[in-house]
Order: structure tokens, then C-alpha cells, then sequence
């Protein structure tokens, strides 16, 4: 077995294996695994601002394998008694567990913040439903549903101060407003992430809640694209932009919202459709609409056999497809989104599996994460907030399939990958009650 311990970075010497724990956009290493080879690698650790680094003694040269240092090891997760109390005896006064309390409160309080997410994306999509429904007899309403639904995201967003992005429940929504109001959500948190301001913000947002509506003239068919498509549907299928402008023009949106979705589809180095623009030519909510549909078309395809994780998702836009977006909103996404975006099923340091539950926008690095646990039910899983536990970070991200059986089943990795925004301060038990 290839175990590792965690050594100060004094303890560092050449040719010991070394796995780093940071993100590999944090490191200028090909690779987050690697033999120490020169002084000037063990210089560069340090200029990272990196104090202990994790050493694997199977690996290094064997005049180093001796060198074992103090072992590391992180405390295993209390368990709470059941209902927080302790058990009595015959005639003796139930005694509550203060810690036990505080948890149970501190759960109850993240289940409702889970729950008024979910409320809200269901909502919004049923809204989007119901735009949906009167756009074509009766634009002038459908744009008045629209604007009131971005409005309030808007605001929202704008008063929450940091935002948290938040993966929701599995399953919630209505399954024709996901698409839209996921980019929506995500396209809302870029542009505040590049500085727009409210008035460009609501033209964005709903650039991004309608750059699809020109769907509702096409076949159901022909409304997701696949690899099967002959050129004659994908002919048809791209015909959906200019459906969508020509509705939106309908509703009587303005020109930046007409000219965001005529674009949404065209990428930097002029591979996108249907005029084949290049970076110069795109504004700047056209870029934010591109990469964040491409993002959730990654996680969420029109086959779910192709579905990538959101860690997945965001490795191959940076790694692959780079060259197609702008390099300046692609920074800020990958800030803000974090390298295990919520929904990566990742190992931590400790060996421990977790589904990422949210991201706080503003410190991207640590997470909050459901461990498995096989102690504690999954119902009553805690949120676990990386950035209250320094030595305890994420190792590696994982598919899906890679998991144990007991671990896939109590993280229920999910189907479809959704979100919504909530402030990023946590709600105590008495403010979440309110």
C-alpha cells in the first residue's frame, strides 16, 4: 500500500515521492504526484507558500524510505448520540447533550437553508414554464414574466454581499426550466464576478433565461444536439439562435439581450455558430452566456451517459477547449467556481469520500462537503466546512463509478447537476428559524 505521511517542508530532501494538495491550477508541476528531482523543485514548493507537503516512503529513492516522521492522522467525525441525549436510567431526569443540541440545530438549520434553494430553483422554473407557455400568443406577458423573475435574482444576488453556490436535491424542478435557469443562476454569479453592475447584470441574466426559446419551434428531436445527427438536423437544430432572436425580438427585449443570444453559441477562436465570430467580435455577456452553457451541457447532456462532473466539467474546458473562451471570464469562472465545483464526488486526505455541497465564491479552495460517514444515517449527514478544518483538504476528484458501493450509495451523486445561490454567511440556528 502506497501510504503517506505529512512532513513539515524542512523535511524535504531530493528523491523523496511527494503527492501535492492543491488544485492543479495552483501549482506550475505537470503533475500533483512526483519525485522530488532538483533543489530548485523543493525552492519552488516553498515560493508557493506551502508549509507541509504529503511524502509517499513506497515510492522515494530507498535510502529515504527509513525517514518516517511523526504520523499524521485526522480525528474521526464525533458521532452524535441518538436524538442528542443520553441515554437514562431508571428514575434518573433525560439529560441533553449541549454538543449533541448545538449539532442538531446547526443540521436542522443547513436542511432548511437546502430547502429554500430547492424552493426557489422549482420555483423559477416554474415561472420559466409559464413564460414558456404565453410567449407565442402573447410576447408582451411573456417578457413581463421573465424581466420580474430576473429582477428578483438580481436584487437578491446583489443584496446577499458573497454568494454561495449551492448544488440542490436531486430531482427538483420541472425538467423543460433546468437548463435555463441553471445557466441563469451561474451566467447572475459570472457577471457579478466581472463587475457588472445591476442594469447589465438583468440584461445578461435574461440573455441567458431565454437563449434557448427558439427551441420551441423545432422538433423535440431536434432540440439537443448528439453525435448522431446527420449534417441535415444539425443544420435544423443550429436554426434554434436565430429562432430564439426572432422571439425575443417579439417580446421587445433590447439590443444587448437580442445580441447576448445571437452569440451564445460562438466561441473565441471562431469554432461556434452560426456566423462563426471570433473573440474580438464578442461582447462580453455573449462570452459569459458561451462558457456557462457549454459548462452545463457538459455536466448535463441530452445523454446522461456522456455526463461529465462538475471537477470533469471544468478540467476539460481548461484543459481542452480553452482556446474557445475568453481567457479573463474563464479566470473568474474557474475562481469562482472553485477546482471541485459543487457536485465533484472527491477522496479527501484522510481517505474519506464526500460530494462537494457548496462553494463560497469568494474563498473557492474549501469547500463544504457530506463525508460518508457509516456511522451516521446519510438524512443526518453534516455539512462539513473545509475552511474550519485547515488539515483536512481534498486529495483527488472521482467519478461516480469509482466509489464504493456503501459511498455511492450514501452521497447519491446526482443525475442532474443544479444550482442556486444562498448568502454565504451561514445562518445560525436561531437566524435560520426565522
Amino acid at each position: 500500500m502506497n501510504s503517506s505521511i505529512l512532513i513539515d517542508i524542512s523535511q524535504l530532501r531530493v528523491g523523496m515521492y511527494i503527492q501535492l494538495d492543491v488544485g492543479w491550477m495552483h501549482h506550475p508541476f505537470p503533475t500533483s504526484s512526483f519525485r522530488v528531482a532538483s533543489s530548485e523543485q523543493i525552492a519552488t514548493l516553498r515560493e508557493l507558500g506551502l508549509t507541509e507537503v504529503r511524502y509517499v516512503p513506497k515510492k522515494s529513492d530507498p535510502e529515504l524510505q527509513e525517514l518516517v516522521p511523526a504520523a499524521w492522522s485526522v480525528p474521526e467525525m464525533a458521532v452524535p448520540p441518538p436524538n442528542g441525549l443520553d441515554a437514562p436510567g431508571p428514575g434518573t431526569a433525560t439529560v441533553v447533550d449541549p454538543e449533541a443540541q448545538r449539532r442538531r440545530e446547526l443540521l436542522e438549520a443547513q436542511n432548511r437553508a437546502l430547502a429554500a434553494c430547492n424552493q426557489r430553483f422549482s420555483e423559477a422554473t416554474r415561472q420559466y414554464q409559464s413564460m414558456e407557455r404565453t410567449v407565442s400568443e402573447h410576447p408582451d406577458q411573456a417578457r413581463a414574466k421573465g424581466e420580474a423573475l430576473v429582477s428578483g435574482c438580481v436584487t437578491e444576488l446583489l443584496e446577499n454581499g458573497d454568494s454561495v453556490i449551492r448544488l440542490l436535491s436531486e430531482g427538483v424542478g420541472e425538467r423543460n426550466g433546468l437548463h435555463p435557469i441553471n445557466v441563469m443562476v451561474i451566467s447572475l454569479l459570472l457577471g457579478r464576478s466581472l463587475g457588472m453592475k445591476s442594469e447589465e447584470l438583468h440584461d445578461l441574466g435574461v440573455a441567458a433565461l431565454i437563449h434557448d426559446i427558439g427551441k420551441l419551434k423545432l422538433p423535440p428531436n431536434l432540440r439537443q444536439p448528439t453525435p448522431s445527427m446527420i449534417p441535415m438536423e444539425r443544420t435544423r437544430y443550429e436554426t434554434h439562435v436565430a429562432e430564439s432572436v426572432a422571439l425575443a425580438k417579439r417580446m421587445g427585449f433590447a439590443d444587448a439581450v437580442l445580441t447576448a443570444v445571437a452569440r451564445h453559441h460562438e466561441m473565441c477562436d471562431g469554432s461556434g455558430f452560426p456566423q462563426r465570430l471570433k473573440g474580438p467580435d464578442l461582447g462580453r455577456m455573449s462570452q459569459v452566456l458561451a462558457l456557462v452553457n457549454q459548462y452545463d451541457r457538459m455536466c448535463n447532456p441530452a445523454m446522461g451517459v456522456t455526463a461529465l462532473t462538475p471537477h470533469e466539467a471544468l478540467s476539460v474546458i481548461f484543459a481542452q477547449l480553452k482556446a474557445r473562451f475568453d481567457s479573463v471570464v474563464l479566470g473568474a469562472f474557474i475562481r469562482m467556481m472553485g477546482v471541485y465545483p459543487p457536485g465533484s464526488i472527491v477522496q479527501l486526505v484522510n481517505d474519506r469520500y464526500a460530494i462537494v455541497a457548496s462553494v463560497n465564491s469568494s474563498r473557492p479552495l474549501r469547500p463544504k462537503v457530506i463525508v460518508h460517514d457509516p456511522r451516521v444515517p446519510k438524512e443526518e449527514a453534516p455539512i462539513l466546512d473545509l475552511e474550519t478544518v485547515p488539515e483536512l483538504g481534498i486529495r483527488r476528484s472521482l467519478k461516480p463509478a469509482q466509489l464504493p458501493r456503501d459511498a455511492l450509495d450514501y452521497l447519491s451523486p446526482r443525475q442532474r447537476i443544479c444550482y442556486f445561490f444562498e448568502r454565504a454567511v451561514s445562518p445560525g440556528p436561531d437566524e435560520a428559524a426565522a
